[in-house]
């Protein structure tokens, strides 16, 4: 059985950013479709799936055109389609199941999908540690620089750095949106997108408020709002997800146990 799973790794590609990926033309003769266009309905319903799962389409299905040589010289256009381990997972899910190909295909890529799945929580638990120790140095030299400021209250200056980044919400109504326990830290459980999003707040903060020279409690705690609305305001230009909105990660303590 491992000799014939093979044949899925001998036709998977890489991309230019090292991501692998198949061609759905390469799967359909590899699934023994006599045609592509009667392999053409099985994308259809693996995207309807794949959006039906919550995913972005495009993250997973890549409709391109491609060269093919006719001869010598010649060559024509043919469109294709570059799938995602994803992709082709939920292909395998909606192909033929008395095809004893599909059956195999089921396998590598729940396989392999799943391998991908551990190596990407990886990566972030990684990126999490990463982020949340360097947003604790940045927040001490915050402090610092607010206190040299005149603030004398810094959670009240903390939380108006969240009020601007978190429209408006300030870190009782950030544990509230996101369900955390009142003992619970909401940094601590923060996945690295928004850890990022944090970590850019506070050290350009701590530069507005030396570049300034701000002086006054009032003036700082506006200061750090206006600074965290600036960033939310980037993210959004961006097309990225609101930090609220994001999904709480479980506690980095225990990341820090796991990856110890």
């Amino acid at each position: 059985m491992n000799n014939q799973l093979t044949v899925f790794e001998e036709i998977k590609k890489i991309n230019e950013h090292d991501s692998a990926f198949w061609s759905a033309r390469d799967i359909a003769k590899i699934l023994d479709y006599s045609e592509y266009r009667h392999f053409l309905p099985v994308t259809v319903r693996a995207k309807e799936a794949c959006q039906n799962s919550g995913q972005n389409v495009n993250d997973h299905f890549e409709d391109v055109l491609d060269m093919v040589k006719l001869g010598s010289t010649a060559s024509r256009q043919i469109q294709d389609i570059h799938l995602s381990r994803y992709a082709c997972y939920l292909i395998m899910q909606n192909a033929d199941p008395s095809k004893e190909i599909v059956a195999l295909g089921q396998t590598y890529f729940a396989i392999q999908t799943r391998r991908q799945e551990v190596q990407d929580q990886s990566i972030e638990d990684q990126k999490r540690v990463v982020l949340r120790s360097e947003i604790t140095a940045h927040n001490k030299h915050l402090a610092q620089t607010a206190s040299r400021a005149g603030v004398q209250n810094y959670g009240v200056f903390t939380n108006y750095g969240y009020m601007g980044l978190y429209g408006g919400l300030d870190s009782k109504q950030i544990h509230q949106k996101k369900k955390l326990k009142p003992n619970q830290k909401i940094l601590d459980h923060m996945g690295s997108e928004e850890l990022a999003a944090n970590l850019f707040r506070a050290p350009q903060a701590d530069a507005k408020l030396g570049r300034e020279n701000i002086q006054g409690e009032a003036m700082a705690n506006q200061s750090h709002f206006e600074v965290g609305k600036k960033v939310r305001q980037t993210i959004k230009e961006l097309g990225g997800d609101m930090p609220e909105t994001l999904p709480v990660s479980e506690s980095i303590k225990k990341i820090k146990q796991v990856l110890q």
